[in-house]
């Protein structure tokens, strides 16, 4: 953490009171059962038969909230719906030790089922990219639009794996060290840039603060088991789009450029973001996710 002045933390202190504020008036976690299993989120605007939806699936160091800003930017223009996935926030766990990206949106669909959600721009950050994918390829028909932020595309696919063991290893071992409340302190060093003001940093502490650890070990599984690679986007499915941190050194601009480039994907840079940059950025990525709600049919 850098150090702050007196007054910087002050300011930086009352910007998350006030945060934390609108978040209990017009954010709040909500839970649905499915099937015996609670699916938690956080939802914003008006729910509106036929009207838009857009639905936010965070990263694997995260959970529903860290989308607050971004979320209320949009609430003007659909309902919006942020999951907590399987584990974390309120959400039930997955029943497998190893879930894969499919097990994810199985349970996203069941989510989106319960809230009668039919049409939606599907924005995926990060892992949550991973599982956007995922759900868009088993078929489901609920994603008009699908984005992918900043996507992690997992380490479980041919000459990766051997990364991806490592990758494992160093999480938990990290997991077990330093606690989730020592990995809270570091995240902001990776997951924002070098300019990210001190209350984009607080956020993404307070939010790492809150992960369950055992519902994130099964998230560094699917993470360096999977493969978005094998979750091909049909022809006939959603139009799709990849957007990346310009200053995002976890799915580097370059990786996630090369990704667009192979599944023949739109591709832009999030300018003055490293890679939470709906947190760095919260009005930038509302704009983008805006345009795709006006594409809604």
């Amino acid at each position: 953490m850098k150090n702050m002045s007196t007054a910087t933390a002050t300011a930086c202190a009352t910007q998350l009171e006030h945060a934390l504020g609108l978040m209990a008036r017009g954010f709040s976690e909500r839970t649905v059962d499915v099937g015996g299993s609670l699916v938690s989120y956080r939802s914003c605007g008006t729910a509106v038969p036929g009207g838009k939806t857009v639905v936010l699936l965070h990263g694997i160091g995260s959970g529903a909230a860290s989308w607050l800003q971004c979320a209320l930017d949009l609430q003007q223009d659909a309902q919006v719906v942020a999951w907590n996935a399987p584990g974390y926030g309120g959400s039930s766990a997955l029943p497998m030790a190893r879930p894969s990206a499919a097990d994810y949106a199985m349970r996203l669909e069941q989510l989106l089922q319960a809230l009668d959600v039919r049409n939606c721009v599907l924005v995926g950050h990060s892992l949550g990219a991973l599982m956007a994918s995922a759900y868009v390829a088993a078929g489901y028909t609920r994603a008009e639009q699908l984005l992918l932020v900043s996507p992690a595309q997992g380490y479980g696919g041919g000459d990766k794996r051997v990364r991806g063991e490592e990758i494992a290893q160093q999480r938990l071992a990290a997991l077990e060290n330093l606690g989730i409340a020592g990995m809270a302190l570091k995240s902001p060093e990776r997951m924002l840039s070098v300019q990210a003001s001190e209350f984009a940093r607080a956020w993404v502490r307070w939010n790492t603060q809150r992960l369950n650890p055992a519902s994130y070990t099964q998230a560094v599984y699917m993470l360096c088991g999977d493969d978005i690679h094998r979750y091909r986007l049909p022809a006939a499915g959603p139009a799709c789009a990849i957007y990346c941190g310009a200053d995002d050194v976890v799915t580097t601009p370059q990786d996630s450029r090369m990704l667009a480039d192979s599944l023949r994907l739109p591709f832009q840079l999030i300018e003055a973001a490293g890679h939470a940059c709906y947190i760095e950025q919260p009005q930038a990525v509302a704009a983008v996710i805006r345009r795709h709600l006006d594409q809604l049919s």
